[in-house]
């Protein structure tokens, strides 16, 4: 009986989240405590939701000031010289375009936000591509994929809802997987730059003083063009990447936030809290902790303009650190009735005993469709666990299970269930359906040299 419950509570979540009839915090607090009464230990949902939260706070503490830091960090104008390097970089030149999306992409994907990664890239980029009748799906393709690698990152998701619903610390997932994931990026800089060489193949390696003829029409096609018909004219980005005029709208260069004066004591600092937390010097929630409080009061030392700047990251912190909490209840009501552990005896008896000891290949190979056709929460705190309990019977960590289950991210971030690639396609006026056609093979295909190098390198 417990197997049916337990199955029918991840059921009910996954299709209330895929369907949109509920918001996933919502569901992770409604649905299991639902299912905590049917179960019949509605008197103990208190206790399980208290042991949760517990467990989960540091995770939760972690999220919230990691998005404050690296929001600030934007604010700031930290990124501003990266954009512009690329830019300069780029020039006129579409394979050096593709790459330095990519690159700009994988930067930028460090604040753990795809939102915030798609608006800055796709403002940056995106009047290179038009100038240069480059397709725009090439542009969102990689940028999806670049950050879709990144997202792995512990303050981005995926990695932190893994945590989550293992148990286990974040920087235990993520520090081994660093070699895999660092595979997985070089993979998408290969694409970018062939995707790159075959969009210099279509449009040709153009003249600086050819991009700037006014009025020059260029059909987008091929590659999964959109079919748009947009037209270049003088004085366009092309030659604001080319001289580096500070002018070029990537990030508003007059935003009252710039601090140029403190552009290295940023850095330094970045630089810093990245070190700190691969050589595990101190615990990553605490880590974030203290570079948010340095970050607000060296760069903004008024309190109001303190408050400003958490009011303005507030949305995605609520919303992420609300998650996790609202997980509590969820993860807390899978273990604590025993659904878990029955779900995964039966899961046990399906897996035949030459498969049992590669549950963290077959966790990998699952990770690319469930992350795709479910949410991250779904597929996290619905799927993993199970596979971790099948896992353990056969003698596989679950830290090899949650490491595994990252692998299918780049695929993830083209999802429909993803709000993140709806920014991305809309900023870059790409139809939905153009992106997905082009993406999914070369996302899958990154997502399996990820897999391959994890296994290869031992990690997995």
């Amino acid at each position: 009986m417990l197997t049916i419950l337990g199955f029918g509570m991840i059921a009910t979540f996954l299709v209330l989240i895929m369907l949109k009839k509920m918001s996933p915090i919502a569901a992770l607090v409604l649905i299991p405590a639902l299912f905590c009464v049917f179960v019949g230990k509605g008197a103990h949902l208190g206790d399980y939701v208290i042991k949760g939260v517990g467990s989960l706070a540091p995770t939760a503490a972690m999220l919230m000031f990691a998005i404050i830091y690296f929001g600030v960090m934007i604010d700031v104008g930290l990124f501003d010289p990266v954009v512009r390097g690329i830019l300069r970089f780029c020039k006129a030149d579409p394979m050096r375009v593709v790459v330095g999306t990519a690159v700009l992409a994988a930067i930028v994907s460090l604040d753990g936000d795809g939102s915030t990664t798609f608006m800055i890239t796709v403002s940056a980029m995106y009047p290179l591509y038009k100038r240069l009748g480059m397709s725009l799906v090439v542009m969102t393709g990689v940028a999806a994929t670049a950050n879709g690698v990144m997202n792995t990152l512990p303050w981005g998701g995926p990695t932190a809802r893994a945590a989550t619903a293992l148990k286990l610390d974040a920087s235990d997932i993520f520090v081994p997987m660093i070699p895999a994931l660092a595979t997985g990026l070089v993979a998408v800089l290969v694409l970018s730059y062939v995707l790159g060489m075959r969009e210099r193949k279509r449009v040709g390696y153009l003249s600086l003083d050819k991009v700037l003829e006014p009025e020059t029409e260029t059909v987008l096609v091929g590659a999964g063009g959109s079919g748009e018909t947009p037209r270049a004219s003088g004085g366009g980005a092309a030659a604001d990447a080319s001289d580096g005029d500070d002018d070029f709208p990537g990030l508003d260069p007059a935003r009252e936030t710039l601090r140029p004066r403190l552009y290295w004591f940023n850095a330094l600092l970045t630089v810093a809290l990245l070190t700190s937390m691969i050589m595990e010097w101190l615990p990553i929630p605490v880590l974030f902790l203290i570079g948010a409080a340095l970050a607000l009061t060296v760069n903004f030392p008024h309190i109001p303009a303190q408050k400003a700047r958490i009011a303005a990251h507030a949305v995605n912190v609520v919303n992420v650190s609300g998650m996790v909490f609202a997980a509590a209840v969820f993860t807390g009501v899978l273990n604590g009735t025993g659904m878990v552990r029955h779900m995964a005896d039966w899961l046990v008896g399906v897996v035949p005993d030459s498969m049992g000891s590669q549950m963290g290949l077959v966790t990998g190979v699952l990770s690319l469709p469930l992350t795709y056709f479910m949410s991250n929460d779904g597929f996290y705190f619905g799927v993993v666990p199970v596979l971790a309990e099948a896992g353990a019977a056969h003698g596989v960590s679950p830290l090899e299970i949650a490491r595994a289950s990252l692998a299918g991210q780049a695929l993830h971030m083209s999802s429909p269930l993803v709000p993140a690639v709806y920014v991305l396609v809309g900023m870059a006026k790409v139809e939905f359906g153009d992106h997905t056609r082009f993406t999914v093979k070369w996302a899958a295909l990154t997502c399996l040299v990820v897999l391959g190098s994890g296994i290869l390198f031992g990690i997995i």
